[in-house]
């Protein structure tokens, strides 16, 4: 089954670009061209994936980011014409999965969709455990839930990647460009900071008190580790 997936831009030519390229690879491709339109095409159907511009009329992508995670976790890829160091980072507080900036080769934007789709499809052939209990946290491998206390938490795609990694793998402490490597999928050129922004988020989510965790641990000048 082909994956779907739905790019935002208010540049139609680029729109056209990525959507002739993304169905070379055989994948679905719808487009919305503003804010309000993408919203609404999110919430009445399902896709694999998102490439979402970050300056948008109506609605700006960073809130167009930030409402789709109130109600789903679709790997989303923002893409922006900026290169502050801070648009980055707030895409990422706002959920976004990854980002690539404005002018990219398409080649990239391919290898960055491929990968995030390699790491979020699971298969039947997965050997690792369907479910790991954890002290008050509970994961569910198979359908990518977590539950704290019980209570579900929200995670996005690459928040439940680092944590299933770092569980199934305690006590091993990961360098943060191990962890870009690993869930990112390929050889990333982003900022390592993208690691901590990630690890900072997902603490927020499964820890009663981020600033003294109990589960996601720093190894200080090396990296991140999981001990309950």
């Amino acid at each position: 089954m082909s994956k779907r997936v739905l790019v935002v831009d208010d540049e139609k030519l680029i729109v056209k670009g990525i959507r002739f390229s993304l169905e070379q690879e055989g994948m679905e491709v719808e487009c919305a061209y503003d804010g309000e339109e993408a919203l609404e095409m999110v919430r009445e159907n399902k896709y694999d994936m998102i490439l979402l511009d970050l300056m948008l009329p109506k609605v700006s992508g960073l809130e167009v980011c930030q409402q789709i995670r109130e109600f789903s976790q679709v790997p989303i890829i923002m893409l922006t014409a900026k290169g502050e160091d801070m648009d980055k980072i707030l895409g990422l507080e706002y959920g976004a999965d990854d980002y690539i900036t404005k002018p990219f080769n398409i080649l990239e934007v391919k290898a960055r969709i491929k990968a995030i789709m390699r790491r979020t499809s699971k298969t039947e052939k997965e050997d690792s455990a369907k479910v790991i209990e954890v002290q008050d946290m509970r994961i569910d491998c198979e359908s990518r839930r977590v539950y704290i206390h019980g209570n579900e938490v929200n995670l996005t795609a690459k928040e439940f990647d680092l944590l299933e990694l770092l569980v199934h793998n305690p006590n091993k402490v990961y360098s943060r460009e191990n962890l870009l490597k690993i869930i990112w999928g390929y050889e990333y050129l982003g900022d390592v900071r993208t690691v901590d922004v990630h690890i900072r988020r997902l603490r927020e989510k499964i820890e009663s008190n981020p600033s003294d965790p109990k589960y996601v641990h720093t190894k200080w000048g090396v990296g991140y580790y999981f001990q309950a």
